[in-house]
């Protein structure tokens, strides 16, 4: 998208964070970068995405906060890497969080589906610990992901769960963005009232993701348990969820409730669909913006000893 509310905005920084492995991910910071009162807040996407999914959260919040966002590895302006898992996927969190915060330095975390697995991946690491205020779930799961996915219209048991395997781990190109295309991707993974730009978004951005980074990671989202992470998740947390996801339905979210240490409750988004940030952006950056005002504090900025190339 080059215009309209789903535009990527231009960031204030950019940089490349090199991980734990060598894999390098591209970060951006938007907002007052020099300003130290301004909160942080610390953006990841999901699965087949990139920063250009938060769109709508980093123009709204950038006024006022600090926002950081990064592609995971594979996706957007990140290379692809060996490494598919959810151990990579806290080591690069944790080197995010060490390259653009200070020590001690507090901040929102908010992730989006396979973000928000990320998250709970990260939540025992001592860079997470450190530096994460309060979190902001949204649309996401800890574990059984592929059986309790309703994206296959029939019931539940080991064929919907075969089906659905397949058909979200498929290696097919996904092709141009075409009529076709905008239906099929807003059954899966959309509510049924989302506008068609919103819909037409959210696919430019998932069809761009490459189609070995799209199957790699589906193969770790099949096998994914990270119901020890929900438990690990010791600070303020909030979850939010469509009533009419198909991709993480309400099930994940009421669990991570009941799971949580210190949840803050369940927002369910009446018809709305698995990408929330996209079709409800003012709920969801409301919540952000609570989360902010009453946990994230603020500390002078450095990143020495961190791995950085600036303007990368």
């Amino acid at each position: 998208m080059t215009s309209g509310p789903y535009a990527p905005p231009a960031p204030a920084r950019e940089l490349t964070v090199v991980s734990a492995d060598g894999a390098r991910l591209h970060v951006e910071v938007h907002g007052p970068d020099g300003d130290p009162a301004a909160p942080a807040v610390v953006l990841a996407h999901g699965w087949t995405c990139s920063t250009a999914f938060w769109a709508a959260q980093i123009r709204e919040l950038a006024a006022d906060h600090r926002v950081i966002a990064y592609d995971q590895r594979g996706h957007g302006r990140s290379p692809a890497s060996r490494a598919c898992s959810t151990e990579a996927l806290a080591d690069d969190l944790e080197a995010v969080l060490r390259a653009t915060l200070a020590p001690g330095e507090k901040a929102v975390i908010a992730g989006h589906s396979m973000g928000g697995m990320t998250v709970l991946a990260a939540a025992a690491r001592p860079a997470f610990r450190e530096h994460a205020a309060a979190v902001l779930l949204c649309s996401t799961g800890s574990s059984r992901l592929v059986a309790e996915s309703t994206v296959v219209p029939i019931r539940a048991g080991r064929l919907r769960t075969w089906l659905t395997r397949h058909i979200l781990g498929s290696r097919a190109p996904l092709g141009p963005v075409t009529p076709l295309a905008l239906r099929i991707l807003k059954y899966g993974t959309m509510g049924p009232g989302s506008a068609p730009h919103m819909v037409e978004a959210c696919a430019r951005i998932v069809h761009a993701c490459p189609r070995r980074a799209r199957h790699a990671w589906s193969q770790v989202l099949y096998l994914l348990d990270l119901d020890h992470g929900v438990r690990e998740l010791r600070v303020p947390t909030a979850v939010i969820v469509g009533t009419a996801d198909r991709l993480t339905p309400p099930v994940h979210a009421r669990a991570l409730a009941a799971a949580l240490p210190d949840c803050l409750g369940v927002t369910e988004l009446p018809g709305l669909g698995h990408m929330t940030p996209v079709e409800a952006p003012g709920p969801v950056t409301g919540r952000i913006r609570e989360l902010a005002a009453a946990y994230a504090a603020t500390a002078p900025k450095s990143t020495d000893g961190v791995r950085i190339e600036e303007g990368a």
